[in-house]
């Protein structure tokens, strides 16, 4: 399996040891940075891995920021991630049995070391449950084609209070 992984500056140590782990399980890991602790912006760092979760060349990613939240809202930007904020075993299972999240999101400041691997591990072996799931996703594909469709209408258009 080929995963892209990624953090902000808060997130380094915690991406250095779950590439580790990945490496250990065979997976295919790809570390889109930072290397350092010096402070980034997670946008850029979110924005890397999910275009190549988006665009097939990866089939999952992993992000870490600080709580988790501001990767997945930077990832959900786009066509086909599905990133989700992950804290624990059970918000792992099911973000892949119902969800098919294809992006998992971790919080570097809240996840102790073992928490982080147990999730990451239920998160790589859980499959996707299909059945009402697949609907409910298709659905999801489907509101963003919609939205995609509208923007290109009008791509000057920005939709109020979305951006500062």
């Amino acid at each position: 399996m080929k995963i892209g992984i990624a953090s902000d500056h808060r997130g380094v140590q915690l991406k250095s040891r779950l590439t580790q782990l990945l490496q250990s399980l065979d997976c295919d890991v790809h570390d889109f940075g930072p290397f350092e602790t010096q402070s980034v912006d997670y946008p850029d760092f979110a924005a890397q891995v999910a275009r190549e979760v988006s665009n097939g060349h990866m089939s999952r990613g992993i992000l870490i920021c600080g709580t988790g939240i501001g990767m997945c809202i930077a990832a959900n930007k786009f066509a086909g991630v599905r990133a989700a904020p992950c804290h624990d075993s059970v918000t792992a299972e099911y973000s892949r049995m119902h969800n098919d999240a294809n992006v998992i999101c971790l919080s570097a400041d809240q996840l102790s070391d073992q928490l982080a691997d147990q999730v990451i591990r239920i998160w790589l072996k859980t499959p996707f449950e299909e059945g009402r799931h697949a609907r409910r996703l298709q659905k999801i594909a489907e509101l963003e084609r919609e939205v995609a469709s509208q923007f290109c209408e009008n791509e000057k258009h920005v939709p109020p209070g979305n951006l500062p």
